[in-house]
C-alpha cells in the first residue's frame, strides 16, 4: 500500500515554495497598491486649511490670463487700481442674504499688472437704487480689500430673464480690453449706500472619497486572493497526488485477487 503524503510536504518543495515567494510578491504589491487608494482618499478629505481671511496682495495668488488657481479660489485679498467709470454696469438677478436684487460691477484696471478686474461694488433690491450708485464709483486711484472668487461660467447667465453671470469672458468683449483676470472681486466696502455683498469664507469639504475606499478594498482582497490562489494550487497538487496513490493500490489489490 502506498504511503500517505502530508499537504504541507507538498508545499515544502522548491517548486512551491518557489510560488509562494512569487505569491507573497504579488500581494505585497496589490496591499501597496490599497494603500496608495487609501492615502488618496486621506487626502480627498482633508480639510481645506488654507488661510483664506488673511489679506493677500492679489498679485501674490493671482495673474492675469492665466487659469485661477486654487490658492486663489475665494481668498481674501488687497489690490490698489483705477475705475474706468464709463464701463461700470449693473448685474441683475443677483441674490443676496436670501433676497434678489441687483449688483452694481466696475471695471478696475490694476495697478501692478494694468490688467482688468471685475469687481462688484454693491448691492440693491432694485436695479434702480444700484444704477443711481454709479456716480460713486472713485475715479481716482484706490484700495480695496475683498473676497477674490472664480468666474462665473457665461452659461449660468439667463438672457431671458435680463440676467448676465459675473463672467469675466464676457466683459473682456463689452470693455474692449485684452488682459483680465480668470476671477472677480467682491470689495468688502460697497459704494453709493448699497448693501455689502455677502462673501463667506469657502466650504471645508471633509467628505471622505467613498471610490478610493472602494478601490482600496479592492486590492486588499486581491492581496488575500494571491495567497489563496497558492494555497489552493497546493492542496490541489496533494489531491491530484493521494487520488493517483488511491488509484494505484487499487489497481495492486485488483491483481492480487
Amino acid at each position: 500500500m502506498t504511503r500517505s503524503t502530508d499537504m504541507w510536504s507538498v508545499a515544502r518543495r522548491p517548486r512551491w515554495i518557489a510560488l509562494l515567494l512569487l505569491a507573497i510578491v504579488v500581494s505585497g504589491v496589490f496591499a501597496a497598491l490599497g494603500r496608495w487608494q487609501l492615502e488618496r482618499a486621506v487626502i480627498a478629505a482633508a480639510p481645506d486649511e488654507r488661510p483664506t481671511e488673511v489679506v493677500t496682495p492679489l498679485t501674490e495668488v493671482a495673474e492675469p490670463q492665466s487659469p485661477l488657481r486654487s490658492v486663489a479660489a475665494g481668498q481674501r485679498v488687497e489690490v490698489t487700481g483705477t475705475f474706468v467709470p464709463a464701463d461700470t454696469t449693473v448685474l441683475e438677478g443677483r441674490i443676496n442674504a436670501g433676497a434678489e436684487g441687483d449688483w452694481l460691477v466696475g471695471h478696475l484696471v490694476v495697478d501692478e499688472t494694468g490688467a482688468s478686474l471685475p469687481v462688484a461694488l454693491g448691492w440693491a433690491e432694485t436695479y434702480d437704487e444700484a444704477d443711481a450708485a454709479r456716480g460713486a464709483v472713485p475715479e481716482s486711484s484706490v484700495t480695496l480689500v475683498g473676497r477674490y472668487q472664480p468666474a462665473e461660467s457665461p452659461q449660468e447667465a439667463d438672457f431671458q430673464a435680463g440676467r448676465r453671470a459675473m463672467a469675466p469672458a464676457d466683459f473682456i468683449n463689452a470693455w474692449g480690453v485684452e488682459a483680465i483676470y480668470a476671477g472677480y472681486l467682491i470689495a468688502d466696502d460697497p459704494v453709493g449706500g448699497l448693501d455689502p455683498i455677502e462673501s463667506s469664507p469657502p466650504v471645508q469639504d471633509t467628505s471622505l472619497n467613498w471610490l478610493n475606499i472602494f478601490y482600496a478594498v479592492e486590492w486588499v482582497l486581491f492581496a488575500g486572493f494571491a495567497i489563496y490562489l497558492w494555497y489552493r494550487l497546493v492542496k490541489d497538487a496533494w489531491e491530484r497526488e493521494e487520488y493517483e496513490k488511491a488509484e494505484a493500490d487499487a489497481a495492486a489489490r485488483a491483481q492480487l485477487n
